[in-house]
Order: C-alpha cells, then structure tokens, then sequence
C-alpha cells in the first residue's frame, strides 16, 4: 500500500495532501527537491519550504485562525492566522497572499505591508499520524480593512487576541492548543 492510499485514520481512501506536492530544501532554505506532500510529513519527514502569515490590526492584536478538525495534522490547534507551503517558484509573499484569501477572505487591497520577518528551522511530530520537518518563514501585515469571511473547510474558528499579553502570558492562552510552528513564531518575535 503506498502513502497515497493511506488517509490520517488508517483507510484506504485518497488524501488530499497526496495530490500535492512541497518543496523540500537544504537549511538554507535552498531548494533541493520536489517531493509528495504526504511523503515530506509522514515517518520522519523530509525537511520542506513552508510559512506562518502573522495578520495584525491596528490595535496590535493579532488574527489566530483554529485550524479544522479536517486538517491531517494539527487538527483544531489555534494557528497564527495561516500557515501553509509555497509552491515552486511562488515567492512567500505570492504563497501568503494566495492563502490568507482562500481561507479567510483577507484581499491583498486590505493591506499594504506584507513581508518576510523572520526564518527558522524546527521538526515536530503530530501524534501517530506524522511530522512537521520545515524551514518556516514568517511574514507579517497589518489589516487596513478587518473584515473577513472564513473558510469553513480551512478553518474551525477565528480570534483577535492581544498580541503582547499573549506572548507574556502564555498560560492564560494554553486551552488553545497553539501549533508549534507559531508558538515558535511568537517566542522568536519577542527575543
């Protein structure tokens, strides 16, 4: 049976993440590979591109998005507002700007200042049901226009949370459940 038959549970059935394809890369993020999405996050992974899009308003909050209970990994975690894997030859921002619209509505007219602020490197496994193996970048924005409307098949629930007293008082945000890629994220931000 190959990992293209296997879905999160067990079954047989097609995932979806099979159908994809990450770009795997050395970690200096250059690019090595393309490879099957559901390959580079089974067993013990195969270190791949991705991101985290930090979304803010004016007031300093920052946008978490709850991941759906159909995500494969991470399923109902609290993420800083979208993650996801640029494809080849599409830049972080193209990747960031394509996904904050397919999950939330968020046009690239509501804000004008998207850009890469950090990179790291981390590996993190989900359960029995496999891994994280990235180079993260982490781009930010500021929301001119706040209105959204949400994906339900990308996301299970959306919250503005003050962004300082979330990283200084992380206990009080634990019923969360953060991703780990953001609470990476968040820590880096504030070093």
């Amino acid at each position: 049976m190959s990992t293209d038959d296997v879905s999160a549970s067990g079954d047989t059935n097609q995932h979806e993440n099979a159908k994809q394809s990450v770009v795997a890369v050395d970690g200096n993020d250059t690019e090595l590979d393309i490879v099957n999405r559901l390959d580079a996050h089974t067993g013990d992974g195969t270190r791949h591109r991705a991101f985290t899009a930090l979304v803010f308003d004016g007031d300093g909050h920052i946008l978490l998005a709850q991941r759906s209970a159909d995500k494969r990994l991470w399923d109902t975690h609290w993420d800083g507002t979208v993650a996801s894997h640029p494809l080849q030859n599409q830049t972080q921002v193209e990747a960031t700007e394509q996904r904050l619209e397919e999950e939330l509505g968020i046009a690239p007219e509501q804000y004008d200042d998207l850009r890469v602020t950090d990179k790291f490197e981390y590996k993190r496994y989900y359960l029995n049901d496999g891994v994280e193996y990235e180079v993260c970048a982490v781009l930010k924005c500021t929301l001119n226009d706040t209105s959204i409307d949400p994906n339900p098949e990308e996301v299970g629930g959306v919250l503005w949370a003050p962004y300082e007293h979330l990283h200084d008082n992380p206990r009080m945000y634990r019923q969360l459940r953060l991703c780990p890629w953001f609470e990476i994220a968040l820590r880096r931000d504030f070093e």
